[in-house]
């Protein structure tokens, strides 16, 4: 893998994880004022109304004609799962414990990278993962005293939001970023359209505003996702997933007034670490 190209994909990667917490942040604002299914629904509705203009001045109508759409499809499920387990999860509990449980996604995309693409997973990428999952683990030192019901609604999400991430690498290539946009978003879309006769609540203006920038950011940060995976593989991609830790701490913190303990500035230090282990060329080229 081209050293240039590689590096080009984790810096957008990382990118896209600065931005994600933010749509949380909105996200969870949101769930204390609407049902948790209607801000999933503004979510992928507006994430779809934002990208099918730009879809048809960039490609034209015949750019949505795809191979096997159903595959699309597909992994657009499997997101809306993602999202509807962590919505809900954040509604109960804070985004960064929520977020500590979704982290077992970069695990289970290393491990699933070697057997299901075929990429080679290294050592040095296999102590990556076991250091940010540690700083995890350092950063909200869960125990069993501290359980809540949603935290199995947001390893839930974690495994989901996995196999989403492998199967955008598995996709890339095969449509263009934005069409990818499109699909992802379409199936959520629909269903929770139909979903809002049952338990639509009518936004203020301001926070019919909300919910556009909620549609907006995720569309932004997942197709800097897509485009970090034409650079890069899955599993070298997949422990800079942690670097959302970092902002979703900012988030928490000055939009739920949660301040950082030593113990969390520790782990996002080691977190930090990890990226820069990882972003140094290896001598023996063993990644």
């Amino acid at each position: 893998m081209h050293q240039l190209q590689a590096r080009k994909g984790i810096m957008l990667m990382f990118l896209a994880m600065q931005v994600v917490p933010i749509m949380d942040g909105i996200a969870k604002f949101l769930s204390m004022r609407y049902p948790v299914l209607e801000v999933v629904w503004a979510r992928f509705f507006f994430h779809f109304l934002f990208m099918i203009p730009v879809v048809l001045w960039v490609h034209g109508p015949r750019g949505l004609v795809v191979n096997r759409p159903w595959l699309l499809l597909a992994r657009g499920g499997l997101l809306l799962i993602a999202t509807l387990c962590f919505f809900t999860a954040i509604t109960e509990i804070s985004i960064p414990s929520a977020l500590s449980l979704l982290f077992v996604s970069p695990i289970i995309v290393t491990i699933a990278s070697a057997l299901l693409l075929g990429e080679q997973v290294g050592i040095r990428r296999w102590i990556a993962v076991l250091i940010g999952f540690v700083a995890v683990i350092i950063i909200f030192r869960p125990t069993i005293g501290s359980f809540h019901w949603a935290s199995l609604l947001a390893l839930g999400a974690g495994i989901a939001y996995a196999f989403y991430f492998l199967s955008t690498r598995w996709l890339t290539g095969r449509a263009p970023p934005r069409v990818m946009l499109i699909y992802q978003s379409m199936l959520g879309a629909v269903v929770m359209s139909i979903m809002m006769f049952w338990v639509w609540v009518s936004p203020t203006p301001t926070d019919w505003i909300l919910m556009a920038a909620l549609g907006g950011i995720a569309a932004g940060g997942h197709y800097l996702i897509i485009k970090s995976f034409e650079f890069a593989e899955a599993s070298l991609l997949a422990p800079y997933g942690f670097s959302e830790i970092i902002m979703a701490t900012v988030v928490a913190y000055i939009g739920f007034g949660n301040f950082p303990d030593p113990w969390t500035w520790l782990g996002i230090c080691l977190i930090i670490g990890v990226g820069i282990f990882l972003s140094l060329p290896p001598s023996d080229r063993v990644q």
